[in-house]
This record gives structure tokens, sequence and C-alpha cells, in this order.
């Protein structure tokens, strides 16, 4: 873990505004690609800025224990022979885990890849790194909510900067936290200096898994997806029970398939 206060010269002046009530953790991902159920991280940089308003930084290159694809290479300049003797996401889980413990999470774009493929990579070595007491807050869905273009774009729109090394997982990460305060500045009267706020804001619909399978309608949870779409699961777990082994026999999430789990345990003790 490291400070770095140089890199933030920009956001420094207005880096004591944010009104937070436990850290925050800016983070993103590149990857092998952009199916978080198949593919693998290959970088991960976080952002952790603390209530006292200090910020740390962690980035690390990880083995994906995959091939990563040239389109991907080309994208972010990461190719398997430079993470060929870099850990793996399992040998380093618990410390990015333990980083991010208490923090609510951001990024740009995180709540559709992000934060999905962090728990899917989470799921698979074993740890419950769970979303649901933690403010979600997607930079991305506020930017488009008013300008509608790309992180870079955003970059020279808020900050009147270009985006050096884009597609680089920290110079990405630093871009999205400058661009989330130039934001609370921009939009002052709209947006509130509240991370709760700021969560539902980002959040067009309450999922109840990454794989957004399912979401909360009425106090209940339903399919998002597929025939039963709209009718809630529990009925369809008790009317066709066969659907519950077609999909945890099928390509989704694994996050998805716990969740589909904990609902039929549900049903069980009732």
């Amino acid at each position: 873990m490291s400070n770095q206060p140089d890199l933030f010269t920009a956001a420094a002046a207005t880096a004591s505004k944010l009104n937070l009530k436990r850290p925050i953790a800016f983070f993103d991902l590149e990857s092998t690609g952009t199916d978080f159920v198949k593919d693998r991280i290959v970088e991960i940089s976080i952002l952790r800025v603390n209530v006292d308003g200090t910020r740390d930084i962690k980035t690390m290159k990880l083995n994906p224990t995959i091939p990563i694809p040239i389109e991907a290479s080309k994208i972010h300049g990461i190719y398997d022979e430079d993470v060929a003797t870099e850990p793996t996401f399992k040998d380093k889980a618990r410390e990015i885990y333990d980083f991010l413990d208490p923090c609510d999470l951001a990024g740009f774009n995180s709540n559709k890849f992000d934060v999905p493929m962090l728990m899917e990579e989470f799921i698979r070595v074993k740890l419950t790194f769970s979303v649901e007491n933690r403010a979600l807050i997607d930079v991305h869905r506020i930017y488009t909510h008013f300008e509608k273009r790309t992180l870079e774009a955003a970059y020279k729109f808020y900050c009147d900067k270009a985006l050096e090394n884009a597609h680089s997982a920290e110079a990405d990460t630093i871009a999205t936290y400058e661009v989330f305060l130039a934001q609370l500045d921009r939009y002052k009267d709209d947006l509130k200096n509240d991370v709760q706020f700021l969560h539902e804001f980002s959040n067009e619909e309450r999922f109840l898994d990454s794989g957004r399978r399912f979401i909360f309608t009425g106090g209940k949870a339903v399919f998002n997806f597929g025939k039963y779409k709209g009718k809630p699961v529990e009925e369809v777990l008790r009317t066709d029970p066969g659907y519950y082994s077609w999909m945890m026999q099928g390509d989704f999430a694994q996050h998805t398939k716990q969740k589909l789990t904990e609902i039929k345990e549900g049903l069980k003790r009732h």
C-alpha cells in the first residue's frame, strides 16, 4: 500500500469535498476480455479514499492463467509475457479483499463489468465478497446521464486535460476519481454529496446478482430474462423445479447461481 499524492494534483483541491461515512474504493480492471463469466483479470488498480481524506493506491498485474487474446492486449497493452511470472488472482485475493474492506465501491461502467468480474474472481477462490451492504457508484452512469460519452472525453470535458496512458488500469482509476470530483462540482444542484444518494443515482434497477438475471420488484426477486422474465423466482422454482437444474448447468455467472441456490434453500425453510 502506498500514498502517491503527486498523482492527484488536479483533484487535491476538491478532495476534501467528498462526504464519506466510510472509505470508498475507486477501481478499474483490465482483463482477457469482456465476458466476466469466462474472462480473467490481468491488472487491477484500486484507489482507496479514506474518511479523513487520505488516499492509498494499490496496482498490480496478475497472471490470468489463460491466454490473453491479442485483441485485448492491443487495447490495454498487456501481453502474455508481461504477466507470465506475476501472481495469480488466487495468490493476491486476500490482500485485495482486505484492501477493499469495508469500502463502498466506485468505477467507470463498474456496475456492469468491473464489480461483476471482481465478484466472479472472489467466488472462484471461495472468498465471500458481498456488495449488498456497499454503495456502488458508477461514474459512467452519472456521466452518460448528463453528457453521454467515454472516459477520455469525460476527462477532457470535466478536467480539461488529455488522458495519458488510457486503458492503463492506474491511469483510468485516477482519471475516474478526478472526473467524479468534477461531476460533484458541475452538477451540485442535481447531485447530493452523499454516498447513498450517488449509489441510488448510479443504479437504474436493484439487481440481486452480478449477472443481472434477477431484479427486485415489489419486494420480490423476479427473473430478468428468458421465458420467465417478470415472474417471481420463488414461484418458478415451485412450479418448474427443473429450471433450477437448467440454470445451474448453464453458462451463467457463479454469483447468479449462488443467489439462485440461496432462494431455493430459503424455500425449504418455509
